[in-house]
């Protein structure tokens, strides 16, 4: 697509708009936020978040799924293809646009989509990481991304994501980097040895938009071959894909990648945010479930065992 179809955002205005859209999406009914109660759970230094979703946003949701059987096939399979107008925020790049999340649990969390359909468990690519580095240069957030529908993804349509900061009740920005002391600066992919999952990490030193996005870029294909996710051609004239579902944390300052064997533990789904120290439930005993076993333990249940020579931090 040529970007003479489309106005790119100026730098600085990323956040006006996402705030003005939101209430834009409110007062039409395209935006439905659910609503939760947030509980904080101690585990090894990190304060998790665990919100459960209320029995009202349960009730609509129950709704929302009987009124789909009844739409049947006039529902699009492709929310991004075409997107709703009222949740659009900003042209990014010639290749992404950037949405609001329709069914969010954090306010003003973003959604950023390929213009043109591409798969999710497709690996990311330059012209990915130019678009997210975009918007994590306009605001404090995390971005994450959901590598395959094991790692919690519910959209075939590539996206990334980005929800602002903080995350932690308590004003912490991500409560997981409460375990990051231990976790040498530098060029070396490391790990978090804290965590009692397979896991690689780097750090990410500031730098211009253009050159942190392929430094990053350059970062993530460095922790998908030291876990050996790595690339898989079924089809070499397709994009590469990925060989093993995994979930993706990014901050200008690090990143995180854990690869994933499944998407629930004790029923309770898990997507990347999960991996942040931010969890959802939706119900008590879910919530209960998560106070026996730890949230550590829950989080080791739906991602790969570490390797015995894995590399140190």
């Amino acid at each position: 697509m040529s970007t003479s179809t489309f106005t790119l955002f100026k730098p600085g205005t990323l956040w006006p708009s996402i705030v003005s859209r939101s209430e834009h999406a409110i007062a039409t009914g395209a935006l439905h936020s659910i609503d939760t109660v947030a509980t904080a759970v101690d585990a090894k230094g990190v304060r998790f978040v665990i919100r459960q979703v209320s029995s009202v946003a349960r009730k609509h949701e129950e709704q929302g799924k009987q009124e789909g059987k009844q739409e049947g096939q006039s529902r699009s399979a492709d929310p991004f293809l075409p997107y709703e107008p009222d949740l659009f925020v900003a042209d990014v790049s010639a290749t992404h646009v950037a949405l609001l999340n329709k069914f969010n649990i954090v306010d003003h969390h973003l959604v950023i989509a390929t213009r043109a359909f591409e798969e999710q468990e497709s690996l990311l690519g330059l012209a990915d990481f130019e678009a997210w580095w975009a918007c994590l240069a306009e605001f404090d957030g995390l971005g994450f991304y959901n590598g395959g529908d094991q790692a919690g993804a519910s959209q075939r349509h590539k996206h990334m994501q980005i929800v602002p900061l903080p995350l932690g009740l308590d004003g912490t920005g991500v409560p997981i980097e409460t375990l990051f002391a231990e976790a040498k600066h530098g060029e070396q992919t490391g790990t978090l040895p804290q965590l009692p999952f397979a896991n690689a990490f780097t750090w990410l030193a500031p730098s211009t938009h253009q050159r942190a996005a392929r430094t990053a870029f350059e970062r993530y294909e460095a922790l998908l071959d030291a876990l050996d996710i790595g690339v898989r051609r079924d089809d070499p004239s397709a994009c590469p894909r990925q060989r093993a579902p995994y979930s993706l944390l990014v901050t200008p300052r690090w990143m995180l990648l854990v690869p994933r064997t499944t998407e629930c533990a004790e029923s309770i789904s898990i997507n990347a945010l999960g991996f942040a120290g931010s969890l959802v439930v939706r119900d008590a005993s879910q919530l209960e479930t998560i106070r026996r076993l730890g949230p550590l333990e829950v989080l080791r249940r739906v991602a790969r065992e570490p390797r015995c020579d894995a590399f140190s931090s």
